[in-house]
C-alpha cells in the first residue's frame, strides 16, 4: 500500500459527504472549511485521474495525470494557495471535531509544500514501480461496459505522452542530482524488457483485452481486441523501446554509486523532514538510530528465550541458518504457498473478535503479487478496497521462490497485512460515518504501519502463537522493524554502504537473502518510510500499558482497540490525547 506521512490517497468523492453535519444552523466558519473540503477534493480526483476511475469514479477514465514539469509547478501554487484559504477561515468558531479536522487539513498542505522543494517528483521510478509498471492500472479500474473499454483505449493511445512526461523528469532529475543509487535502479530494464514484445497480444496491456464480460457481442470483442492490437503496436510498444535505450545509456550511468539520500542536494535535510513526516514526530535521525539498537538488543534477548523453548541446542546464528535453511519450514510449489496463506487467514478470520470490537463490512480475499515485479519486491503488501464497495481489499502475497519464503513467518505476515492489522484498519476508516473524505481515504503513516506492526502482537492475545516457530516468526518481524530504525538510518543519515545495511540485517534476523536484499533495496529508494513502523507500533503499546495500568479491572482491550481505531488513522499526539481522554473518562464512570 502507498504510505506517506500525510497525503491523500485519492478515491472516489462521493459529494453528499461534503455536506455532511453543514447545515443553515452551522457557523459560517464550518459552512467555509467544508466548502474547502468539496472543492480540494474535487480538485485532487481530476488531478489524479486513475485513481479516481480505480474508485468507480468514471469521469476521468480517458485521460493519465499530468506529470509534466509545469503541472507539478501549477499544483504547488495551488497548495499555497489552498493554504492561505484554509489561514482565513477562523479555526476558534469551529467545533472540537472540525478543529482536528482543520489541523489535518492545513497540515497535508504545509508538508506539500515543504516537500516540494527537495523534488522528489524528479524521480518518476524505482525498482518497485512507475511507467514500466503501468499496466497494473487496468488491475484497478472497473471496466464494465465498452465505453470503459473505450475509455481504456483511449488512455493507451494518449501513452507516449505520459512517458515522454516521465523521461523529461528524469533528465531534469539527472541535471540538478535528484536520483536513485545505481545498485537498485539496475533491476529496472528487465522489467522494461517485459513491454517489448513480438507481438501486440504478448504485451502486458493486452491482457485487458483477453476477457470481456459476458454481455459483450461477439463483433463488439472482436473490434475491440483489434482496435487494442493496433493501439499497443503504435503507442504503447515502441514508447518502452525508447525508455530502455534512454534508462540504459543515459539514466542508469549518471545514478548514484553509493545508497544514500544524502548524495542529493538538500539530502540531509531532506531526510530530517521525511523522519519527521513519517513518524510524526520531531525525533531526529540520530535518536532514531539510538532507539532501534536498543529495540534490537531488546528483542534479540526474547529470541534467546523462544530459541531456548523449542529445543534448539544452537546459538542463534546457528538457530537463523536452520530456520533459513530446514526444508520442513517452506513450500516447494506457488501454488501451495498460496493455498498455505490462505488457509492461515481463514484460521485467523474467526479469532478477530477476541481482540476487536467493531469490525469492518467490507471482505478482503488473498492473491498473488504480480509475476512481473515478484522479483523485485517485498514478501507482501495490502490494497485497500474501492471506495464505492465495487473492490474488496486485496491481501496480495509473493509465490516467487517459494522456497525461500519460510511459514513461520506467515502468520504474522497475515495479521499485519489483513485481520486485524492493514485490512481491518483501513476498511473501518473508510467506513466511518460523519468524517470528511479526506480523512476517511488519507493517513498517517506512523500510524497505519503502527498498527499494523502492533497487530502482530495481537496474535498472542488471540492465541495464534502456540507453536514456537509461529512466535519466533512474529519476534522475526518485530526485529525486522527495529532494524529497520538502524539500517534506513544508517544508509541516509549516516552514509553506511548497502553492504553493511544487508549483513546488519542478516545478523538479526533469519529472513531469507532474497527478502533482505529486497528489503533494503526498498529502504533505499523510500528513505524514511520505514522508520514509522516501529516507531507507531512502541506508542500503541505505551499508551496499551498506560491504560491498562491506570483503569486497572476497568480496562477493556476491545475498548481500547475502538478508541484507536474509531478516528480514523491519525499523526501519534492526537492518538495520544484521545486515549488519555478515554482514561479520564473511564475513570469518572461507575
Amino acid at each position: 500500500m502507498r504510505c506517506i506521512a500525510f497525503v491523500f490517497v485519492l478515491a472516489l468523492a462521493f459529494t453528499a459527504n461534503f455536506a455532511q453535519g453543514v447545515k443553515s444552523n452551522k457557523s459560517d466558519a464550518t459552512k467555509q472549511l467544508y466548502a474547502l473540503f468539496d472543492v480540494e477534493w474535487e480538485h485532487n480526483l481530476k488531478n489524479s485521474p486513475t485513481f479516481a476511475s480505480s474508485q468507480g469514479d468514471r469521469r476521468y477514465n480517458d485521460k493519465w495525470k499530468d506529470n509534466s514539469l509545469s503541472a507539478f509547478a501549477k499544483r504547488h501554487r495551488h497548495n499555497i494557495g489552498t493554504l492561505l484559504k484554509i489561514e482565513k477561515i477562523d479555526r476558534s468558531k469551529l467545533s472540537i471535531s472540525d478543529k482536528l479536522n482543520y489541523d489535518l487539513f492545513k497540515k497535508d498542505y504545509e508538508q506539500s509544500i515543504e516537500r516540494y522543494k527537495f523534488k522528489g517528483y524528479l524521480l518518476p521510478i524505482n525498482q518497485r514501480g512507475g511507467i514500466q509498471t503501468a499496466q497494473q492500472t487496468a488491475r484497478f479500474i472497473p471496466l464494465k461496459t465498452v465505453k470503459d473499454y473505450e475509455d481504456w483505449l483511449t488512455r493507451l493511445n494518449n501513452f507516449p505522452t505520459r512517458m515522454d512526461q516521465t523521461i523529461a523528469l528524469m533528465r531534469e532529475g539527472m541535471k540538478q542530482k535528484v536520483l536513485w543509487a545505481k545498485k537498485v535502479l539496475e533491476r529496472v530494464p528487465a522489467q522494461i524488457d517485459g513491454h517489448i514484445v513480438s507481438s501486440p497480444e504478448k504485451s502486458p496491456f493486452y491482457k485487458t483485452f483477453s476477457k470481456f464480460p459476458k454481455s459483450f457481442s461477439a463483433a463488439e470483442k472482436l473490434r475491440l481486441q483489434t482496435k487494442a492490437k493496433k493501439t499497443i503496436a503504435a503507442r504503447v510498444i515502441p514508447e518502452y523501446r525508447k525508455l530502455k535505450i534512454f534508462f540504459v545509456k543515459e539514466y542508469l550511468p549518471a545514478s548514484f554509486s553509493k545508497a544514500g539520500i544524502w548524495q542529493q542536494p538538500m539530502g540531509k535535510q531532506y531526510y530530517a523532514f521525511l523522519a519527521r513526516s513519517y513518524t510524526t514526530t520531531d525525533m531526529t535521525p540520530k535518536e532514531i538510530h539510538e532507539k532501534g539498537l536498543s529495540e534490537v538488543a531488546r528483542i534479540r534477548a526474547e529470541m534467546e528465550r523462544i530459541k531456548t523453548k523449542s529445543g534448539f541446542k544452537g546459538d542463534l546464528k546457528a538457530f537463523f541458518q536452520f530456520l533459513r535453511t530446514d526444508k520442513r519450514f517452506y513450500y516447494q510449489t506457488p501454488e501451495a504457498l498460496l493455498t498455505g496463506y490462505r488457509a492461515i487467514a481463514k484460521r485467523i478470520d474467526p479469532e478477530v473478535p477476541k481482540v476487536i470490537k467493531t469490525m469492518p463490512r467490507m471482505p478482503y480475499g488473498v492473491i498473488p503479487i504480480p509475476a512481473q515485479i515478484a522479483p523485485d519486491t517485498t514478501t507482501a503488501y495490502y490494497n485497500r478496497p474501492a471506495a464505492d464497495g465495487s473492490r474488496p481489499g486485496y491481501y496480495y502475497v509473493n509465490l516467487y521462490k517459494p522456497e525461500t519464503r519460510p511459514k513461520w513467518e506467515m502468520m504474522a505476515l497475515s495479521i499485519h497485512e489483513a485481520v486485524p492489522g492493514h485490512h481491518l484498519q483501513i476498511a473501518l476508516q473508510q467506513e466511518l460515518g460523519e468524517v470528511p473524505n479526506f480523512r476517511k481515504f488519507g493517513g498517517f503513516t506512523a500510524f497505519t504501519e503502527g498498527w499494523g506492526l502492533y497487530s502482530e502482537s495481537l496474535g498472542e492475545d488471540m492465541g495464534l502463537y502456540s507453536d514456537p516457530y509461529d512466535k519466533f516468526g512474529q519476534l522475526t518481524y518485530e526485529m525486522w522493524r527495529a532494524v529497520r530504525l538502524v539500517v534506513d538510518t544508517g544508509l541516509h543519515e549516516f552514509k553506511w554502504s548497502r553492504q553493511k545495511a544487508i549483513d546488519y540485517f542478516t545478523d538479526n534476523a533469519p529472513k531469507a537473502k532474497n527478502d533482505i536484499v529486497n528489503e533494503i533495496d526498498r529502504y533505499i529508494s523510500m528513505p524514511g518510510q520505514a522508520l514509522a513502523y516501529k516507531i507507531g507500533e512502541l506508542k500503541i503499546k505505551e499508551l496499551r500499558a498506560k491504560a491498562s495500568q491506570s483503569l486497572g479491572k476497568k480496562f477493556d482491550l476491545r475498548e481500547f482497540h475502538d478508541v484507536v481505531l474509531l478516528s480514523g488513522a491519525v499523526p501519534l499526539d492526537i492518538l495520544e490525547r484521545n486515549i488519555n481522554d478515554w482514561i479520564r473518562k473511564q475513570k469518572k464512570s461507575k
